[in-house]
């Protein structure tokens, strides 16, 4: 069974129940106020390996992952976060109303992630559309003496109400001090390391609560979204590595102070991805959208498979070069895919692939499983139509479409009318190093119906 290692227990465990066919995984969603980068999808490739290996093994996983479209602010590394609702200011910038800016970058992280063949999940709640599951729950942290409201209808967690809170970091509240953006400590607290529930607001979005009118903190925002749709008992939370603290470990205490116990069995993070040996930012250029990737002509999914190449917990440096490579392997698997089918099936090569399963089992060991499928591919002691077996098997995990090109080559490439007389006029162009007749040509096959692509070889088309 798929074993992975735990960020709270610092071990690598096994994440199903003994015993149990079914998988419970609650995965931190985008806040929908810019477009998701590269950096950002490698978390939810994280999740689609961890329910496909499941479901490989015969376990229903059923998924929640949520939409934030409201109450996360911009200080968000701090305890306490302060500053402006993201994606308030991104409508301000924009010029646009808040909920244009979240549906807009929302349909787009949808697009991005289907370009993966990252699965929907089964539950994607938006926090705005979820509000009474949080003030329940906020009502009953008060009631349960772990939350207080303050006056001006501010509703803090009291930190000291939980005991173990720092298992998930290592941050421990006796450790903790002031964040370095607050120069004195805030009054309405009782402890400088309280986290406010819910805040006060007249702006919009808001909603009228038994505190006032406001809006909810970005952390119970996931614990009330966990809770309602996966219930009391979540097999495996997922996110990235920088959401350990404060947001995970501010939702651990939230979710099992409302319930009682330990809520969250297993807690599982990918680590940063650079680029260029940077971290994607704007102030320094290196932020790179997956539809950067498709107008450099390279596969989508070239960066799922470059992303599969370093395991989850490794800190990974993408480079334009990784993913031109990743790209040509890509290619180079369906061809190979294609041709194979053309012979006549057999048996897969069980002892082969058990081992490259059990490389997905073992804490999500894609490298090792990439090594030995390439392996795999050069064995000519295994029959063609076994590696075809083999390949399509695996690619249920792998999700790299590599059946995509079967039958390709036997449809007929028949250019339309007059553009054989274009192509081989836009050739001469080419060859005289006119540029400007070379583009119109290439406008006019368009018109027509077929691509042009330029390589070290010449031209080719489709």
């Amino acid at each position: 069974m798929l074993r992975l290692y735990d960020t709270r227990s610092r071990r690598i465990e096994q994440i199903v129940p003994e015993g149990s066919r079914s998988l419970r995984m609650y995965s931190c969603g985008p806040t929908v106020y810019r477009p998701a980068h590269v950096g950002n999808l490698r978390s939810y490739l994280l999740s689609d390996l961890i329910r496909r290996v499941s479901e490989r093994q015969r376990v229903r996983v059923v998924v929640c992952r949520n939409i934030t479209d409201v109450g996360h602010l911009v200080d968000d590394t701090e305890l306490d976060p302060s500053g402006e609702d993201k994606v308030l200011a991104q409508a301000r910038a924009e010029r646009r109303s808040p909920l244009e800016v979240a549906r807009s970058y929302e349909e787009g992280f949808l697009a991005d992630t289907a370009a993966l063949n990252v699965r929907p999940p089964d539950h994607s709640p938006r926090a705005s559309e979820t509000i009474d599951p949080m003030v329940e729950m906020i009502s009953k942290l008060i009631e349960k003496g772990h939350a207080y409201a303050v006056p001006d209808g501010s509703v803090f967690f009291d930190a000291t109400s939980f005991p173990t809170y720092g298992e998930i970091s290592g941050n421990r509240l006796d450790q903790l001090r002031p964040a370095h953006r607050i120069e004195a400590v805030d009054a309405r607290k009782r402890f400088h390391a309280d986290w406010a529930l819910w805040k006060p607001s007249r702006g919009e979005p808001t909603w009228e609560t038994p505190w006032g009118r406001g809006f909810p903190g970005w952390h119970i925002e996931c614990s009330a979204m966990a809770l309602r749709f996966l219930g009391e008992h979540i097999d495996v939370h997922t996110g990235g590595i920088d959401l350990r603290f404060p947001h995970h470990e501010d939702e651990r205490a939230q979710s099992d102070a409302t319930a009682g116990h330990e809520v969250v069995r297993h807690w599982v993070h990918g680590e940063h991805l650079l680029f260029d040996g940077r971290k994607m930012s704007k102030s320094t250029g290196n932020v790179v959208l997956l539809k950067d990737v498709v107008e450099a002509g390279l596969d989508p999914l070239a960066v799922r498979l470059a992303l599969l190449e370093h395991r989850h917990r490794q800190q990974m440096n993408l480079t334009w070069d990784t993913l031109r490579a990743a790209d040509r392997t890509l290619r180079r698997w369906r061809a190979q895919v294609a041709e194979w089918s053309e012979s006549p099936s057999g048996p897969m090569p069980a002892g082969q692939v058990s081992r490259i399963e059990a490389a997905f089992d073992d804490d999500l060991d894609t490298p090792l499983a990439l090594r030995l499928l390439r392996e795999l591919e050069r064995d000519e002691s295994v029959a063609p139509g076994s590696r075809f077996e083999a390949f399509l098997h695996l690619d249920q995990i792998l999700a790299l479409d590599l059946s995509i090109d079967i039958g390709r080559s036997a449809r007929p490439r028949t250019l339309p009318a007059g553009a054989a007389e274009l192509l081989e006029r836009r050739s001469r162009a080419r060859d005289a190093r006119d540029w400007a007749a070379s583009d119109r040509l290439r406008d006019e096959l368009a018109a027509l119906g077929v691509k042009v692509t330029d390589t070290p070889e010449g031209q080719t088309w489709s």
